[in-house]
């Protein structure tokens, strides 16, 4: 199996992954479980080189997948991904996050990270 399956059925899953491809495009670094963020890095850099491209098809087949939602009224996720990141990354071939470990949850000892973008502000 290429991918884990997280405890959730697909349709569960795919809105998991939205929500966290979706934050990590408005706040660029998130924190989440280790098992979420290796799943999540795959998404995102896919979604960040059809962003690279630009044209209207790349445009949407990202709208398709990342949610519409905005930071105090500026752009939303879509807005952004083309208008900033694609930009910053344009040089760039790949590998455009990375995984920083934190520790253990409080809770339940689950592996927590960082899941962010390279380069940011």
């Amino acid at each position: 199996m290429a991918y884990q399956k997280l405890g959730r059925d697909s349709s569960a899953r795919k809105a998991l992954f939205r929500d966290l491809v979706t934050d990590l495009f408005l706040y660029e670094r998130i924190q989440t479980t280790e098992a979420k963020a290796k799943e999540v890095r795959s998404i995102a850099e896919k979604l960040i080189t059809k962003a690279k491209r630009g044209d209207l098809s790349a445009r949407r087949q990202v709208a398709a997948f990342v949610r519409r939602e905005t930071i105090n009224g500026e752009q939303d996720a879509i807005q952004k991904l083309f208008s900033e990141l694609a930009t910053r990354y344009s040089e760039r071939p790949g590998g455009y996050t990375r995984i920083l470990k934190l520790g253990p949850r409080r809770g339940d000892s689950a592996p927590m990270v960082y899941l962010e973008l390279v380069d940011r502000a």
